[in-house]
C-alpha cells in the first residue's frame, strides 16, 4: 500500500498548508481528500507535489507491505 503520511510531515516542515496547495497552487480539493485517505493519485500530482515542496518522492510517499 502507498502511504502519504511522508507528504503532511513535509508539509509542516515547509510551512504549507493544504489551503495553500488548493487556493495558490492549483492542486484540486479532490486530489487532497484522495491523499488524505491514502487513495492512488497520478504521477503528474507526485512531480506538482515535489516541485512546489521542493522535496524528493521519498518525502511525500512510502511503500507499506500489505498484511497476509
Amino acid at each position: 500500500m502507498i502511504d502519504y503520511s511522508p507528504l503532511w510531515n513535509t508539509m509542516k516542515e515547509k510551512g504549507v498548508t493544504a489551503y495553500k496547495l488548493v487556493y495558490k497552487k492549483g492542486i484540486p480539493s479532490s486530489t487532497i481528500a484522495r491523499l488524505k485517505h491514502n487513495k492512488p493519485c497520478n504521477t503528474t500530482t507526485i512531480d506538482d507535489l515535489c516541485r512546489i515542496l521542493d522535496c524528493r518522492v521519498e518525502d511525500i510517499i512510502r511503500y507499506v507491505p500489505d498484511e497476509e
